[in-house]
């Protein structure tokens, strides 16, 4: 005997039936597709935790694991300006499973400044989207008297004679470079006091222990506002709109540091084109969410998707400007 047809899927759905299924199927969650959503992403990042690089990849990776339909996992791998972040994805298998968010530091400037770095970015990784651009800045602890970066200089002048400490995130490093080039602008004796990133040089730099430092905006800007340290300076073109009251160096008289640095995401060399598309994309859709978008800009970044293809031209480009910053230095790599 023939059974009835389930009212549920009728065999012939009328058109208003057609109509509430479609409706149904509609309203269902959506499940991005993946080849494996019960194994997590790794979201490598080169320095510790409470550092910008830190909070930026925490912000993105709770919002990519909607997108991408499992989890996302940031892991610190702390030491050498992310040289060892960097090692870890080239020995990672290049399945999709583990993903770096990196600045232009260990990407550029480390195979410009160390002999053998132990990674080569050309060979061993493939660039998968940037999405922000940022500046570095100058900045001074509250226990200093300094406003200005003129008044900085001038309280350096009457401290040891012109001698000062000025930490930076890491050593042989974009902050580095500056740190020299600040101290014969302004003809003092400054020496970099290189940390294992962000967090530890803004803990000493909160208990006077250092006076200054340079560091990415993001690094400096929520204690910045909240008056514990001061931003005199910052690199790049144009005033940030984060921080519109701070000049920039350009405008003091220091030109030459206006090509600005990037953030990007980067996989291990061979891993499937769907796997980078996939992450490309969710990525995009994440930091055009208005929230996502408005704490980046409130960090100091100026968001926006590029490509993979976008984002490796990008660090070419730089490459070839700090290598000739770093060889008029008379830096020799170590």
């Amino acid at each position: 005997m023939t059974q009835p047809a389930s009212p549920r899927t009728p065999r012939n759905p009328t058109r208003r039936q057609a109509l509430a299924l479609g409706l149904a199927a509609a309203a269902a969650p959506f499940t991005p597709a993946r080849a494996d959503t019960a194994k997590p992403i790794r979201l490598l990042v080169g320095f510790p935790p409470g550092g910008g690089t830190d909070a930026i990849a925490r912000l993105l990776a709770e919002r990519l694991k909607d997108e991408l339909g499992t989890q996302v996992l940031v892991e610190n791998k702390p030491g050498a300006g992310g040289q060892l972040a960097a090692q870890t994805l080239k020995a990672s298998p290049a399945d999709g499973s583990t993903f770096f968010l990196s600045h232009d530091h260990t990407i550029t400037i480390l195979p410009l400044v160390v002999k053998t770095p132990g990674f080569e970015p050309a060979r061993d990784f493939v660039p998968v989207a940037g999405f922000a651009t940022f500046v570095n800045a100058l900045a001074v602890s509250g226990g200093t008297p300094a406003r200005s970066l003129a008044e900085y200089v001038a309280w350096v002048k009457t401290q040891g004679g012109g001698k000062g400490a000025v930490g930076v995130p890491a050593p042989a490093s974009v902050p580095e470079f500056l740190v020299k080039v600040i101290g014969e602008k302004y003809q003092l004796d400054l020496i970099s006091a290189p940390y294992r990133g962000s967090a530890p040089m803004i803990t000493d730099m909160l208990g006077n222990q250092i006076a200054a430092g340079v560091g990415s905006i993001p690094d400096f800007i929520e204690n910045h506002k909240a008056g514990k340290i001061r931003v005199v300076a910052v690199l790049g073109g144009a005033r940030q709109p984060a921080l519109p009251d701070v000049p920039t160096f350009a405008e003091l008289g220091l030109a030459g540091f206006e090509d600005v640095p990037y953030y990007g995401v980067f996989a291990p060399a061979g891993t499937p084109k769907a796997n980078l598309d996939a992450f490309s994309a969710a990525l995009g859709r994440v930091i055009a969410q208005r929230e996502v978008h408005d704490r980046l800009t409130a960090m100091g970044l100026s968001v926006g998707l590029t490509s993979g293809t976008q984002l490796g031209a990008r660090e070419q480009a730089y490459a070839k400007v700090w290598q000739r910053i770093i060889a008029a230095s008379g830096f020799k790599p170590q």
